[in-house]
């Protein structure tokens, strides 16, 4: 079993076990109890009440983060002629077709969201053994085979998370850093729920959300009370 350090058991001490907090305090206790010298990402995890083994109860979806994620997003692009031209406009960081395919069967990634116009799917299409266990494979569901290339890329560079329910019905989403105000931090963590709930698959039964829990790297977890949760609206 892993030991956890001094600090951290310093900082599992101000959070109650027992409570599930509502989100604006279990913002405000993230922030507190943060005690690494750099600038951790904050995420949120979900365990859904649904079997990913059944397509009907597949959550998968995009949420905006309007405080954005605190990090550079390189993009890359997989277009040819015109609509190549429209993304490196658009400030995409990597734009191809063949030659990026080759890169990437080299085992080169150095780019964390890939997008393409659908008319190059059918060249794209075969490096799904390399991206698709990653999340990284352009995806008609995540809105990153597109002809509208300009928005795709500003949303993304702004502050757009993908998010997929994994085996075990688990779901992690970044939502920042926790150098951002708690105002930041509370309007992204809004989002990002708001985005799962209306994500509900049609085959959900029961209870969708069974648990919400706020931490940030290397920090100890915090519950949320997840009726509060789920009430956010943005």
């Amino acid at each position: 079993m892993a030991q956890h350090g001094k600090k951290y058991l310093e900082a599992l001490k101000l959070i109650d076990e027992n409570k599930l907090y509502e989100p604006q305090e279990a913002v405000s206790l993230l922030k507190k109890i943060n005690y690494v010298k750099f600038d951790p990402t904050v995420e949120v995890h979900m365990k859904l009440g649904v079997d990913p083994r059944h397509a009907d109860q597949m959550v998968r979806g995009v949420a905006m983060l309007p405080a954005g994620t605190g990090k550079e997003v390189k993009v890359l692009v997989f277009a040819q002629g015109e609509k190549a031209n429209e993304a490196e406009a658009a400030g995409a960081d990597f734009v191809g077709l063949d030659d990026l395919i080759k890169q990437i069967e080299a085992d080169w990634l150095g780019f964390d969201v890939a997008i393409a116009t659908p008319d190059v799917m059918g060249k794209v299409g075969r490096l799904g053994k390399k991206l698709g266990p990653r999340g990284l494979m352009p995806s008609p569901k995540a809105g990153t085979i597109t002809f509208d290339l300009a928005r795709t890329i500003q949303d993304v560079k702004a502050g757009r998370v993908e998010f997929k329910v994994d085996k075990t019905a688990l779901l992690h989403i970044p939502t920042g850093k926790i150098s951002f105000s708690e105002e930041a931090l509370m309007a992204n963590l809004t989002s990002v729920v708001d985005a799962v709930v209306r994500a509900r698959p049609s085959g959900s039964k029961g209870t969708y959300i069974k648990s919400v829990v706020l931490s940030s790297t290397m920090s100890p977890s915090v519950r949320l009370d997840v009726a509060a949760a789920t009430a956010l609206k943005p």
